[in-house]
């Protein structure tokens, strides 16, 4: 079972349309600090990032903001957290914020949520790590993109084993359950390795 003691959480810096994405980044930070769990996470605060944050902040959590020195200023830095890490770039960012977590968490985002996300899924896909992934699926905001992964497989751009590496749920405690009883695939990235 992997170990939960710090998860990546990539959410937007924005709050989104739907006021139901505020109120999941807040409970989001709110219930991991409660378990004992470290945040990890762009280092925003404003938007769901901010949210999120001062969320875990206020029930005694710890959070650990990482964010490129080119975005200090766009997307605002969090003075009010443990640890703020300034890194060179969004390459450097993600690399990092892949080290210092046991799992990930995608909520409601732009693309790049998407990109944070499916940086991580890729490089569990090649092996690069074996640590789980999901999807908190509010108002099915990503049921789309689950939907676009599944036609994947159909389409057979997608093994079915690495389709489950991400793993998604509508409610924290699922996914959270899901988290930790996740296994690694040990399969190839190819589908017809003959036909190369």
């Amino acid at each position: 079972m992997p170990d939960l003691s710090a998860i990546c959480v990539y959410c937007g810096s924005n709050a989104g349309a739907n006021p139901a994405y505020l109120e999941v980044a807040r409970a989001v930070g709110r219930g991991l600090a409660e378990r004992g769990i470290r945040i990890v996470y762009g280092g925003a605060r404003v938007g769901m990032m901010g949210a999120l944050a001062d969320a875990a902040r206020e029930a005694g959590g710890e959070v650990v903001g990482v964010m490129p020195r080119q975005l200090i200023d766009r997307e605002i830095g969090h003075t009010g957290i443990d640890d703020l890490r300034v890194v060179g770039s969004m390459h450097e960012r993600k690399a990092l914020m892949v080290e210092l977590s046991d799992a990930f968490v995608a909520l409601p985002g732009g693309i790049g949520t998407l990109d944070e996300l499916f940086e991580a899924y890729t490089w569990a896909q090649l092996g690069i790590h074996a640590k789980p992934l999901g999807i908190l699926d509010v108002a099915d905001y990503y049921s789309h993109l689950v939907a676009f992964l599944n036609h994947a497989v159909v389409e057979r751009f997608l093994r079915p084993e690495t389709r489950d590496l991400l793993v998604v749920a509508d409610d924290l405690d699922a996914l959270l359950y899901e988290l930790r009883v996740w296994q690694p695939a040990n399969v190839s990235k190819w589908i017809d390795l003959d036909d190369v």
